[in-house]
């Protein structure tokens, strides 16, 4: 997913970068470093937001509902980060 908007980033706004790296071969490569970069910092900020917020095993047990609430605004937020850092930094 973060390596297809990437590349739909780069296309749209930088045109030189992306033609670059498309002619020099080396786009797909890119793209999958994007998003193996992308993935890791995803997975560990959920890990860390959800710690910070007390979206716990317990809280799941306990009342699934105020936990899938809970995580979704996680990993919306956490998208966000994402997006800003890796795919348009």
């Amino acid at each position: 997913i973060y390596g297809q908007r990437r590349r739909a980033y780069l296309k749209a706004h930088h045109r030189v970068r992306y033609y670059n790296l498309l002619t020099a071969g080396t786009l797909d490569s890119h793209l999958v470093n994007i998003e193996v970069q992308a993935q890791e910092l995803f997975l560990r900020l959920v890990k860390q937001y959800a710690a910070t917020e007390g979206v716990t095993e317990d809280l799941k047990a306990n009342d699934p509902q105020v936990w899938v609430q809970k995580m979704n605004g996680v990993r919306n937020r956490v998208n966000e980060v994402v997006m800003q850092e890796i795919v348009y930094g």
